[in-house]
């Protein structure tokens, strides 16, 4: 009897794990891609059809996330906590970092070619490295030091002969960076702390600044820009702008439900190697990349950090993995 039972639960582990390994690739796989997509479009609307407001296509975003989100909520497809009067206490900074991230990153896709737009967040590994040692006491390995320093001496190398340069540009950049590094702390200590789950973490960030932000708009002249747009009546531009806002909120989707699956580790691992196809395709799309050898050097420096940073980490994750698995199969 001993050996039937033995011979009848292998399978059903072995099925549970195929399960687990497939939501796990499929999850990270959904986030690279969305992540991808997005800076592509974002860089097309910006850049290839002159869309003069970043900042009404973060407005786009934002409506989007509201809209699927409580269609969503109203089918059973997803559930989050109804509005209170402390619910923008109990999520607060995240609605400001929320708006800021998306704002200034816009604006950086808009002003900077997309190898330079890649290799300058990088900047954003660095701050989260430091964030982490000051915040969470968690030191980095020499490797992921390495890794970490090469992506931004490669970053600097190029930036220091970028033949497009542009000073809000740079600027945009190194804010987002700063924000997304701020973003991944708080939002793990607000999942933690309180009842707002991620869809409601999504939902309110975005209904919180929706009206602050359509004012911002308003009073800079960014609103009357976007409604004069002459290409309005042309079909592929309408269908890249609305397919940019529904990806505004798949890519938070998206980077939720790999870091479930996986981890925040394997989150980042993800967006490196998703940098690296936007640099290099960058270099044709959106037509704003210069061409120079030293440029073209630091940015290959920093895809090197990159892969490297990715190695480090990814084995370093997968150690434990082989131990628990061959925990489970000696178990049965």
């Amino acid at each position: 009897m001993a050996s039937t039972s033995n011979s009848d639960s292998v399978p059903l582990i072995n099925n549970d794990n195929t399960v687990s390994y497939l939501r796990k690739v499929g999850s990270a796989a959904f986030y690279g891609v969305s992540s991808f997509m997005i800076t592509v479009v974002n860089k097309t609307v910006l850049t290839s059809y002159s869309f003069p407001s970043f900042l009404f296509l973060s407005l786009g975003q934002m409506i989007a996330s509201i809209l699927v989100l409580y269609i969503g909520r109203k089918i059973r497809l997803v559930s989050f906590p109804n509005f209170s009067k402390d619910s923008f206490t109990k999520i607060f900074p995240l609605p400001l970092i929320y708006l800021g991230n998306m704002m200034f990153g816009l604006g950086g896709t808009q002003a900077l070619s997309l190898p330079m737009f890649a290799a300058l967040r990088r900047f954003s590994i660095l701050m989260t490295m430091l964030l982490e040692l000051k915040i969470l006491g968690v030191r980095p390995t020499f490797a992921v030091q390495v890794s970490v320093y090469a992506m931004i001496g490669g970053a600097l190398l190029a930036a220091s002969d970028d033949l497009s340069f542009n000073m809000h540009g740079y600027i945009f950049v190194m804010i987002t960076n700063a924000l997304t590094a701020a973003n991944g702390v708080y939002s793990k200590k607000k999942l933690e702390a309180n009842e707002m789950g991620k869809y409601g973490l999504m939902f309110y960030n975005s209904l919180f600044m929706i009206l602050p932000a359509t004012i911002g708009t308003y009073l800079i002249g960014d609103l009357k820009k976007a409604i004069e747009y002459p290409q309005w009546n042309e079909p592929f531009f309408v269908i890249q702008f609305l397919l940019s806002c529904v990806m505004g909120f798949i890519l938070s989707y998206s980077t939720i439900l790999c870091t479930h699956y996986n981890s925040a580790l394997t989150t980042t691992i993800v967006g490196c190697l998703k940098n690296i196809c936007v640099t290099y395709l960058g270099m044709f799309i959106g037509g704003d990349y210069v061409f120079s050898w030293l440029n073209c050097i630091g940015i290959n420096i920093s895809v090197f950090g990159s892969l490297l940073y990715t190695y480090v980490t990814f084995r370093r994750k997968q150690a434990p993995d082989k131990n628990i698995r061959n925990d489970k199969i000696e178990s049965v």
